[in-house]
């Protein structure tokens, strides 16, 4: 049975006065950095196998990051004619291996990122029922929700090892550089822009830039933060290497009651794991083999067969999947 999505009610609920008045604060309280961005995008603008309609949708968005970096503006009307279909459109395949072939990409990651996490985000989007309007502000926000990136020095975004304390508060600020951006645009709704500012905020308040908990995050900030901490787990970087398929899904998993809206996240694990029946996989012993089936109380855990035998992950100790291939 499909489920249904309803946006649920808010105990405390953020105005955009507020919002303006916590922006205010966060600025005030910090000391010299450069001023926070506004009016830099612009709301005009002027059969592929699914590889190719990725690699099409990420030029798109290189192309509309890079126009925007140099201050030449970027046309969401554009994002939304030529970009969005092509994003619902993956976001509709029913498997989701088409996913994981993008995550060994260390180049174009930015604009890699934006594609697969709106793309992902239409998929968790499409389980719980939402639809309409609805999604293409979930698409339209997540596609955008790293924009705010743009103004963070390159030295910073590119550097290969751990960020001092002072450059990882200058990164943390663009979320809310992105909001600055788009939150006037004719052509982003509230919830696209509340998306770009709130895709770091925590159900635990731990999150930032704000520190909001719980119900006063939008719901659709909610499920592009699983999307993109999904994703970016999952991916190699230029300083990191992907992490194994069993320690994202199990981080996943953690944070589903502290981190993240919970009902939000168990529908994705259990979609995502159902939709990897019949995919093909590495194990940890190096071993490969197909997914014959998710056990229904343990989605973590699934029935493998490999070339000489079949393997029940809940009884194999120290044996998980790795990657999907």
């Amino acid at each position: 049975m499909v489920k249904t999505f309803k946006e649920p009610g808010r105990e405390k609920p953020l105005s955009s006065a507020e919002i303006d008045r916590l922006l205010f604060q966060l600025k005030r309280d910090r000391p010299g950095p450069p001023a926070f961005a506004s009016g830099c995008i612009s709301d005009g603008g002027g059969g592929k196998d699914t590889a190719g309609l990725i690699d099409h949708a990420v030029g798109q968005v290189e192309d509309i990051f890079a126009g925007a970096r140099l201050g030449k503006g970027v046309g969401i009307t554009a994002i939304k004619k030529d970009i969005l279909p092509v994003i619902r459109t993956l976001a509709d395949i029913p498997g989701v291996s088409h996913v994981f072939h993008q995550l060994d990409r260390k180049d174009r990651y930015t604009s890699s990122h934006a594609v697969c996490v709106s793309m992902i985000a239409g998929m968790i989007g499409r389980w719980l029922g939402i639809g309409g309007a609805l999604m293409e502000d979930l698409l339209l926000g997540s596609i955008l929700h790293d924009i705010g990136k743009i103004k963070i020095p390159d030295e910073i975004l590119s550097k290969p090892g751990k960020l001092t304390l002072s450059e990882y508060e200058e990164m943390k600020l663009h979320s809310v550089y992105g909001y600055e951006m788009v939150r006037d645009l004719d052509a982003v709704s509230p919830k696209a822009a509340l998306i770009v500012l709130q895709h770091h905020e925590r159900e635990d308040g731990r999150g930032y830039p704000l520190g909001l908990k719980g119900r006063e995050i939008e719901h659709l900030a909610k499920i592009t933060a699983i999307a993109d901490v999904f994703h970016a787990m999952s991916s190699a970087r230029i300083y990191h290497e992907a992490l194994p398929f069993y320690q994202v899904m199990r981080k996943m998993k953690d944070g589903a009651f502290g981190s993240f809206e919970p009902g939000f996240m168990l529908i994705f694990i259990q979609n995502l794991m159902n939709s990897l029946a019949g995919s093909r996989v590495r194990l940890t012993d190096q071993s490969e083999g197909r997914i014959l089936m998710i056990h229904p109380y343990d989605p973590l855990s699934a029935l493998v067969q490999t070339e000489d035998r079949l393997i029940d992950l809940r009884y194999s100790r120290g044996l998980q999947i790795e990657r999907i291939l």
